[in-house]
């Protein structure tokens, strides 16, 4: 059965479905919706054409012009990456998280989620950005195998081996290639083609950020909401409470 929500904010309802592939960021929102965790929090970031974000505890009764986005409860929730299945287009209920500098593991912040607007692309856009998921692919098999080999690389700096440096690093790149060629190329799924053509989306956030449900009913609130006035920090000038989540 469904795991079906209402998020009732100021400017109406929104009504979310939650998906079972992402059991732990779904048991997880449902347990701080049936606390009221959420109750009186904002949407406090909302860019246009891009994504509306809430969630943050701090923005409970909080003074106009204080920056928020940083708070949530004390844990974080392992990431839960469905792709290509689970994919940002409009509508998409996504996880938000601190940076891969800080978080290189992706996880998900306790409390803090955004709704996907986005945009729609041409084809060609869309090629262009898997030739970027491609070279990033690159980076990140680079950077794990780096990881695996540090205490080498470390052991030949302390000795001043370059040779010994160029030698290790033709071998990773070699790897790198290998591993490439086994994952194979990403690119987008005729379901992603379609959907990011047609309704829209945020592609380039694709399995980096958890989706783990969509809305059913409301976009249009959705709409209203992130076309609204936002102030430098992109928090609404007037504020987009969220009253109650209530489980359906």
């Amino acid at each position: 059965m469904a795991t079906k929500l209402k998020i009732k904010t100021s400017e109406g309802d929104i009504v979310i479905r939650l998906y079972d592939e992402t059991p732990k960021h779904r048991d997880n929102f449902l347990k701080l919706a049936k606390e009221g965790y959420y109750n009186g929090t904002l949407f406090h970031r909302v860019i246009k054409d891009f994504m509306i974000q809430g969630g943050d505890p701090d923005s409970k009764n909080t003074p106009k012009g204080k920056v928020l986005g940083t708070g949530g409860p004390d844990y974080t929730i392992p990431a839960e990456f469905v792709y290509p299945q689970l994919f940002h287009k409009r509508g998409a209920l996504s996880a938000a998280r601190t940076g891969d500098e800080v978080n290189p593991e992706r996880a998900s912040s306790g409390s803090q989620f955004y709704i996907v607007w986005g945009k729609t692309y041409k084809p060609a856009e869309l090629k262009q950005m898997e030739r970027q998921m491609e070279m990033q692919q690159e980076q990140d098999i680079f950077n794990q195998s780096t990881k695996e080999h540090h205490e080498e690389i470390m052991n030949l700096r302390r000795n001043r081996d370059r040779a010994g440096l160029r030698t290790l690093q033709d071998k990773l790149i070699e790897e790198t290639k290998t591993r490439c060629k086994q994952q194979g190329k990403p690119t987008f799924t005729p379901e992603q083609t379609e959907a990011y053509t047609t309704i829209g989306g945020t592609p380039f956030l694709d399995n980096q950020y958890t989706v783990f449900g969509e809305v059913e009913e409301g976009l249009d609130i959705v709409e209203r909401i992130q076309n609204c006035a936002t102030d430098r920090n992109d928090q609404p000038i007037k504020d987009v409470k969220i009253e109650a989540v209530d489980v359906l």
